[in-house]
């Protein structure tokens, strides 16, 4: 900011103040100290008012916010280019001296949330690298490490997979065993880590409309193993060869998907995180899809990915590892 400004906001901001002073003052003086039955001469709709002062606790309420507006005022910024005087905001860390991520000194609520995060890591830090030094698998057997990859899992990704992880409409459910990108523990921290993009193409102008319908019927039918809806005008047949035509690159020849690509395992229900009736497969193929998982690296960092990899991992495999301890 620069001198100019920052007068100005000064100037304003204390000027506002010291005026409200003097109303407030002024106004108290030429007011009456006792109690009366007169009005003020005024009537509304019937209502009159008495000419009484204002009581001394309102009074004193509003000494009371304009102090508190200058104590403000003195310890936080708030007057242009003014840093406040509250102490322990020179530094991140004032022993060693440790500059603020944006170089400036004074209070800020970056600043506060910066002291707040040293503070934290400082305290949590060696616990998330003693789980980082271990293999996932081992992680997702401790009871203490699930706890904590669990509390991450809920401030960080229940929103979209849902607080039991079984997923939404768009989001997969991270509880069984289908993984669109693999399940393999390294994976789903890869996964963490640098997020996903998920990339279904439209095929509307490629296999037109009936094309559509037609490998949506085949889908359903051999993939899935349902029923076509009555009186539907699809063509299975023609949809197989559609599909290996066009599908197959991603999905595999039979359908059942290609982690490397992230192209999901159509002969299972998991697959259709869109929906799976003839409609919304219809819907699916015609305009495609475009799912993203946002990466946690610069969120998180590598020792909590760790342990939420481990706690996401403990979902589909908790049972397994009971059974095989």
């Amino acid at each position: 900011m620069t001198t100019f400004w920052s007068l100005y906001v000064t100037v304003l901001s204390l000027g506002t103040i010291f005026a409200l002073t003097w109303l407030l003052l002024s106004t108290r003086k030429g007011q009456r100290a006792e109690q009366t039955d007169e009005t003020v001469g005024h009537s509304f709709d019937g209502i009159e008012e008495y000419d009484n002062p204002l009581p001394k606790w309102w009074f004193m309420l509003f000494v009371g916010t304009i102090v508190f507006a200058l104590g403000y005022l003195v310890l936080y910024p708030g007057l242009g280019n003014w840093k406040g005087v509250l102490p322990g905001y020179n530094y991140l860390d004032n022993e060693k001296q440790t500059p603020f991520a944006n170089g400036q000194s004074g209070w800020t609520g970056v600043h506060e949330w910066e002291k707040e995060m040293a503070k934290s890591d400082a305290k949590f830090g060696p616990i998330f690298a003693k789980y980082a030094a271990m293999p996932i698998e081992e992680v997702a057997k401790d009871p203490q490490a699930l706890k904590m990859g669990g509390r991450l899992f809920a401030s960080n990704c229940s929103v979209c997979h849902g607080s039991d992880a079984k997923g939404a409409y768009g989001f997969p459910n991270l509880t069984d065993a289908d993984w669109r990108w693999g399940g393999e523990p390294e994976t789903i921290k890869t996964t963490i880590m640098g997020g996903r993009h998920a990339v279904m193409p439209a095929w509307l102008d490629v296999i037109k409309e009936q094309g559509v319908s037609d490998v949506a019927a085949y889908v359903l039918t051999n993939l899935d193993g349902r029923k076509l809806p009555e009186g539907l005008k699809a063509d299975p047949v023609n949809g197989q060869k559609l599909f290996a035509a066009n599908c197959a690159v991603c999905h595999g020849p039979e359908g059942k998907g290609t982690p490397a690509m992230g192209a999901p395992n159509l002969t299972h229900p998991a697959a259709f995180i869109y929906g799976s009736s003839f409609a919304q497969l219809q819907q699916t193929i015609r305009y495609g899809r475009q799912g993203v998982m946002p990466a946690q690296e610069q969120l998180q960092g590598n020792d909590k990915v760790h342990l939420l990899a481990a706690y996401v991992y403990s979902l589909s495999h908790g049972d397994k590892q009971a059974d095989a301890e």
